[in-house]
């Protein structure tokens, strides 16, 4: 693994507008490094265990600041939360994903070079994974012409391709994986594997898995025909098969021994939560029921296993307490007192897992697609879809509750009270847009410590309904619609990114919104 990592670090090749000073520190020429000199299957391990520590670490930076599961509130060092988020940010992010899909298209070149058909595949599902978050962040990016600048004929300065073409090449390239996950291709080194052990019925899933995400992330866009693929893909399992279980997630599962090894695993409780990110009040409303009265009589299963009430003598009753995301210097005084923290117990054990995707999210995306009548079934199937959802969530994280500082327990029973809970159940919403508005609830907290995948759902539904604090003047009160385009691409790619800007109907800013927004399909954009 150390070796791989060495690899792992090597292989940084121009990306969409050359190097930047965030890349890591090299000591050869990347543009020297050519097909041949490394195995695939090298390059795969790093990609997995890195790749999930990478969206480990970006769910507790980003996204839950973003999306209001948690605000740095103890003091002043971090202020995303109150959308105070730089240029330098945006070249940080942008690199990230931009170096993961690099490395992961030059895994695809060795598996062609090498005729690996597994890892081919792999390479592809992956591909389309990191790059998904790119241009979900950004906006259109380049895509067809990208990290072709070390092959012949390629190109150091790609177009940016429009998002909707974006989204129709990542569906062209899991079409392809998923033909080739069809012939059942040996995986070479299933050890290497710390997600499926080398399984390609499992990668399989995954990857279409991933389609569907992707489907019902544009589903708002008529012009995609979001319903007709995704019942092409339920009406054929075999051709198409998804997550049918929690056994399917994409778990990268983690041994606790260095370098395989948990992304918080040596951080302290200060560092991790109890000094900075606590749990909102946004969480707390959407977990927690109180009476008339003022006490808490019932909370959702997951939440003692996500979180901790705060221990200290700022907390004297013992109660679940939220922090204001997005608030005023003024108010981080007062707000910040007995507020609950994050479980450093289960969420920073050295062998706690990462996640990409899993079962629940599957059935959420069906869910709403059977009530908004993408896929047949209605109302009636939209409830069973969602019932199994809710289902999934809880029996996942129950898993987790015993390395709690007081072990919880999640069984059939905490499950079925919470499905018939004011919290969950489905006969609380009248309308079909309330039901559509408790599916898009229920899916942001099962898409918790999942990747960024919270606030880009956020964008798409308008769900839940935040509360934007006094605090987030940075961005005018405005919660982050995209990330900018980092100062060296508009630079060195100005043309390219200029017309991508043009095209958004935006200025290079954390206003404009993304293609399958709800705000931009709202706008006529």
């Amino acid at each position: 693994m150390k070796i791989n990592k060495i690899i792992f670090t090597i292989l940084l090749f121009s990306f969409f507008s050359a190097c930047t000073s965030d890349f890591e520190e090299i000591n050869v020429n990347p543009n020297k490094t050519t097909v041949g000199q490394v195995q695939a299957s090298a390059i795969f391990e790093p990609l997995i265990y890195n790749g999930a520590n990478a969206f480990l670490y970006y769910t507790w930076f980003w996204n839950d600041e973003l999306i209001q599961f948690t605000a740095h509130t103890g003091g002043t060092t971090r202020e995303e939360h109150r959308y105070s988020i730089s240029q330098g940010n945006w070249q940080s992010v942008w690199n990230l994903y931009g170096r993961y899909t690099n490395n992961t298209m030059h895994m695809y070149d060795l598996a062609l070079e090498q005729e690996d058909r597994s890892l081919e595949a792999v390479a592809l599902t992956l591909k389309v994974m990191f790059m998904s978050n790119l241009t979900d962040i950004f906006g259109d990016i380049p895509y067809s012409e990208a990290f072709t600048g070390r092959k012949p004929g390629g190109t150091i300065k790609p177009k940016f391709d429009s998002q909707k073409e974006v989204y129709e090449q990542m569906f062209a390239d899991l079409e392809e994986a998923n033909d080739i996950y069809a012939t059942d291709p040996v995986f070479i080194k299933p050890a290497l594997d710390g997600m499926y052990g080398g399984s390609m019925e499992k990668w399989r899933k995954f990857n279409n898995s991933i389609y569907l995400r992707l489907l019902c992330r544009v589903s708002g866009r008529s012009e995609m025909n979001v319903g007709a693929k995704m019942t092409e893909i339920l009406d054929n399992p075999t051709d198409y098969p998804v997550f049918t279980s929690n056994e399917d997630n994409a778990t990268v599962e983690y041994s606790g021994i260095d370098p395989y090894r948990n992304e918080f695993a040596i951080k302290s409780e200060g560092d991790f939560t109890s000094s900075g990110r606590k749990l909102t009040q946004q969480l707390i409303k959407m977990t927690v029921i109180t009476d008339n009265f003022g006490a808490q009589i019932f909370e959702d299963p997951r939440l003692p296993i996500i979180g901790k009430k705060n221990p200290n003598t700022s907390n004297p009753d013992n109660i679940w307490i939220g922090t204001v995301a997005g608030c005023t210097q003024e108010e981080r005084l007062i707000v910040d007192r007995g507020t609950s923290w994050l479980n450093t117990a289960v969420l920073c054990r050295p062998e706690a897992p990462g996640w990409f995707m899993d079962y629940a999210e599957v059935e959420f995306i069906l869910a709403e697609a059977a009530l908004k009548g993408l896929i047949t079934g209605g109302e009636s199937t939209a409830k069973i879809h969602y019932n199994k959802a809710v289902t999934a969530s809880l029996n996942k994280w129950a898993e987790y509750g015993q390395y709690s500082e007081v072990p919880v327990s999640i069984g059939p029973v905490e499950i079925t009270g919470f499905l018939y809970s004011d919290l969950a159940k489905w006969d609380n919403g009248a309308t079909q847009e309330e039901k559509e508005e408790l599916i898009a609830n229920q899916k942001y907290l099962a898409l918790f410590w999942m990747g960024m995948e919270a606030w880009h759902e956020y964008r798409r539904t308008g769900y839940p309904i935040l509360t934007i604090g006094e605090g987030t003047t940075y961005n005018n009160k405005i919660l982050p619609t995209r990330f900018g385009y980092p100062n060296t691409t508009m630079a060195t790619n100005n043309k390219n990114a200029q017309e991508a800007l043009d095209r958004m109907g935006g200025e290079n800013n954390m206003k404009t919104p993304v293609w399958w927004s709800k705000q931009a399909i709202e706008n006529g954009k």
